[in-house]
């Protein structure tokens, strides 16, 4: 694993991966300096920790991870990440709880794109899709009263 992290890290690894919930999300990016923003000013995501070659943030009351690419040049999945376009097609990362029309605007004064506008659903929810820096898609909204 080639860290670019220059110090000590903000908590032992070990201690951090034993206080993960038992379902937990770990998204690889091309750049974790490049994604956080994404993150933290359209989502709204508090982040907890962030360098080079990894972040800690929390959207909702969630934990989860952004790691750099290079953090796993000697993992199985490494040649994978090689490959250039989008990431993550075949999921959608939904969370509850965000104003939907608010994300939306948020995401327009960024240059995010923008797969689908604030809407109501047939579901009972309204919400906006997005794509983040490296094609992940996020669904964020709320239920309809």
């Amino acid at each position: 694993m080639t860290m670019k992290r220059t110090g000590d890290a903000w908590m032992p690894a070990d201690e951090y991966g034993r206080a993960m919930p038992k379902f937990s999300l770990n998204l690889l990016v091309r750049e974790v300096e490049r994604s956080v923003p994404f993150y933290k000013d359209v989502l709204g995501a508090a982040v907890r920790y962030a360098d080079q070659d990894f972040a800690a943030l929390n959207l909702q009351g969630v934990d989860f991870m952004l790691h750099s690419d290079h953090a796993y040049d000697h993992h199985p999945l490494f040649e994978r990440l090689k490959t250039g376009g989008a990431r993550g097609t075949g999921a959608e990362l939904r969370v509850m709880g965000i104003d939907p029309d608010a994300v939306e605007k948020r995401a327009k004064a960024a240059g995010v794109k923008i797969i689908q506008p604030a809407m109501d659903f047939p579901h009972g929810w309204r919400d906006v899709m997005l794509e983040d820096p490296d094609g992940y898609i996020w669904a964020v909204g709320v239920a309809i009263p």
